[in-house]
């Protein structure tokens, strides 16, 4: 029985295979609209609140959790 026989699968030792697929990009839907740009201003005062405010419950959660 020969080491290359048609009913072994092929491994990475034996060269380049052509079955191995490239990454895909995602197709561009025409009719999607472009992603809306956020403009935040992250010294703000209310920002720095809301921030607080959301790892506050986070850190909640993350308790709960355990």
């Amino acid at each position: 029985m020969s080491e290359n026989s048609s009913s072994d699968p092929p491994n990475s030792t034996q060269g380049p295979t052509t079955d191995k697929k490239a990454p895909q990009e995602k197709p561009v839907d025409p009719m999607q609209e472009p992603e809306e740009e956020i403009d935040i201003d992250l010294d703000a005062p209310e920002t720095e609140k809301a921030a607080l405010a959301i790892q506050s419950q986070f850190r909640r959660f993350q308790k709960k959790k355990k």
